[in-house]
């Protein structure tokens, strides 16, 4: 398909669902269930940040530590 024909597409399926974000790929599709949400956290310990799950991230909201960080033995 052109460049042209793809937009009109993307356009189309925004007007039926505006939540619409596009193809995600066969196996990473937004409606399938299991796909937990997520969100960015900044470990306590080394600073990087590490995408969690939403209900980790409420409940360890300042003293979050990374998996690196607890298997290294520095949390």
């Amino acid at each position: 398909m052109s460049r042209r024909k793809d937009r009109e597409r993307y356009e189309a399926m925004k007007r039926l669902n505006p939540d619409y974000l596009g193809f995600r790929g066969h196996t990473e599709e937004p409606t399938q269930p299991g796909n937990t949400p997520l969100q960015a956290m900044q470990c306590a310990v080394c600073g990087r940040k590490r995408n969690v799950p939403v209900g980790v991230a409420l409940e360890q909201a300042d003293r979050f530590v990374c998996q690196q960080c607890k298997d290294e033995g520095k949390g």
